[in-house]
């Protein structure tokens, strides 16, 4: 099961002009870096839903998210 850990701030990857540009909110955005630990993978979504399960279906063992709104 993934946990999921709540961060107070992360890098934007989606931007205000991006919403105009794609009206059904499909846009996905990611950077993949290799670290001493593994690989981690930045994501943003117009749809955070998508992006989580996406992340789960990896098998990611924790997703740290942000709060928003």
């Amino acid at each position: 099961m993934t946990n999921y850990r709540f961060k107070q701030d992360l890098p934007d990857l989606i931007h205000p002009k991006d919403y105009s540009s794609d009206p059904q909110g499909r846009r996905l955005r990611f950077q993949i870096r290799t670290t001493s630990e593994g690989i981690e993978i930045l994501g943003d979504a117009m749809r955070p839903i998508t992006l989580e399960k996406l992340l789960e279906e990896l098998g990611a063992e924790t997703i740290e998210q942000m709060l928003c709104g």
